[in-house]
């Protein structure tokens, strides 16, 4: 995913540091001779495919919060991602650099981390494929009824023809899928879309003409006139103030009674009290929802019952090559910390 001189770097095993200074208010890492890399993720192996980079740089990983806590003053570098807890910068004395293992940051205390002159970089578009690819299966499964196939195979139920044509399964060409938030996940969901001959349409922030695979991209303050053209409504967006409940009560009566939402964004993107009562009324079809206000998921949450929702558990950027992925971004940014660099890849702060 990342190309440059941090492959030549690592992958070599010729790490040489840049005694080069850094600019001023940037903190300058440790040599890699003398750098400790924290990896703090409950599942991914991190600390395997690192190692079989043959670095030369120590590292460890960390598998639950206490653990974290106890060593995180080892640690010059930490990536980490759902773990992070604000405790975790009162242990962690040496830290210099935190490389998120996912798109999303507002997880971090930014202000503190830039008082304590701390870098932050995202994984942003580590997982972009993989995303746009789940959305997609969301929307095909509801058009082909995949969901409730699985659960009459659970039921050993072989379910008759249908005749009444609200009911039965449908075709995707033709169709209006409008994309919330146009960055790298939803332009590949609009490529991916258009080769089933879907109408794409969009917001994006700054909208730009002549945009690869949409048929119109429009500011978000048009999105009201754009939910009642739309038979899937996908959230692509990260969280912002801007994004947050953005799919609330009045855009879900916006949309037609036989479209489908889905959400491959974040949970608070969504006001799910709102969400639930629309599908309780009927107000629209379905929903696809890999996000929510809180996870795990409760298991008083109403959202489990319903037929007409597809539940995944955060999954949607899960990949065979999401280790490697956010490993390549870490090296290039190491990379531009050695040399003095005041810009990362992905930089937050």
């Amino acid at each position: 995913m990342v190309t440059g001189l941090a492959h030549t770097w690592f992958n070599d095993n010729r790490l040489l540091f840049d005694a080069a200074q850094p600019a001023e208010g940037i903190p300058l890492l440790p040599p890699p001779a003398q750098l400790t890399i924290c990896f703090a993720h409950v599942a991914y192996q991190m600390r395997e495919r690192f190692a079989a980079r043959n670095t030369g740089i120590a590292h460890f990983q960390v598998y639950a919060l206490e653990e974290l806590l106890q060593r995180a003053h080892e640690a010059d570098v930490l990536v980490i991602s759902l773990m992070w807890r604000n405790q975790v910068l009162a242990q962690a004395t040496r830290l210099k650099f935190i490389q998120s293992i996912g798109a999303g940051v507002d997880q971090f205390p930014h202000e503190e981390l830039r008082q304590r002159s701390i870098r932050l970089a995202s994984a942003r578009g580590v997982n972009r494929q993989a995303v746009a690819e789940h959305a997609l299966a969301l929307i095909l499964a509801f058009a082909r009824q995949i969901h409730t196939g699985r659960d009459h195979q659970n039921q050993q139920h072989w379910r008759g023809m249908i005749a009444d044509l609200a009911r039965r399964e449908d075709e995707l060409g033709g169709k209006t899928l409008l994309i919330i938030g146009l960055g790298g996940i939803g332009t590949r969901l609009a490529k991916l879309a258009k080769a089933f001959d879907l109408r794409v349409l969009a917001t994006k922030r700054t909208p730009t003409p002549d945009t690869p695979h949409v048929d119109e991209v429009h500011p978000p303050s048009r999105l009201r006139e754009l939910l009642p053209q739309a038979d899937f409504v996908a959230l692509t967006c990260p969280l912002t103030p801007e994004t947050e409940g953005i799919i609330n009560a009045e855009a879900l009566a916006q949309m037609k009674p036989s479209a489908h939402l889905i959400n491959v964004s974040r949970g608070r993107c969504v006001d799910e009290p709102a969400l639930i009562a629309a599908l309780q009324a009927g107000t629209i079809a379905g929903a696809g929802l890999d996000c929510f206000w809180e996870e795990p998921l409760p298991l008083t949450s109403p959202l489990w019952e319903m037929e007409q929702v597809i539940i995944t558990p955060h999954t949607a950027g899960e990949t065979r090559r999401y280790e490697e992925n956010v490993l390549d971004i870490l090296q290039e940014n190491l990379a531009r910390l050695w040399r003095g660099e005041t810009t990362l890849y992905n930089q937050v702060i």
